[in-house]
């Protein structure tokens, strides 16, 4: 028989009881913790430009230098590929990628509010593709792109 250890098994009792205590205070709500609406249309679309819309909705996005793209031309795991958006503008509002020949090519959308326009994850890529990062700023609609090379078991060619 295993024994739990006393102090996990304090910590693990104090944390239940705090969590007990403030729901039912009424203090956190289940619906609270919630994010934003799912955007389940865009997650959805299978092309790229069908995601793109169902995302920021009509308008096409044009190229900006303003947009910086760092993801890797190959990668050597394509189920962690790192990529980074940054948009060197004012007013970002949203940030979202998008992988053009994945079952599902938006890979993840961010909003924002006074913040500073960057993102940073690690994404699933199914086959060599072009990543696509498109920026909402004052809105209006930027993109960047990038072709990423997926090698199988770390081996280029």
């Amino acid at each position: 028989m295993t024994h739990l250890p006393r102090r996990l098994f304090l910590k693990n009792t104090l944390a239940t009881a705090v969590l007990v205590g403030v729901g039912s205070a009424g203090l956190f709500r289940p619906g609270w913790a919630l994010a934003a609406e799912w955007p389940k249309d865009a997650f959805a679309a299978k092309q790229l430009d069908e995601a793109i819309r169902a995302v920021f909705g009509p308008g096409a996005p044009s190229p900006s230098t303003a947009v910086k793209l760092r993801v890797p031309t190959q990668a050597e795991n394509s189920a962690q590929v790192q990529i980074q958006v940054l948009a060197e503008m004012p007013n970002v509002e949203a940030i979202a990628v998008f992988v053009e020949k994945n079952p599902s090519p938006l890979v993840a959308h961010a909003s924002f509010s006074g913040a500073e326009g960057y993102f940073s994850a690690r994404m699933k890529m199914g086959q060599t593709s072009d990543v696509v990062a498109v920026v909402k700023a004052g809105g209006k609609l930027y993109t960047a792109k990038q072709n990423v090379k997926v090698t199988v078991g770390g081996c280029g060619g």
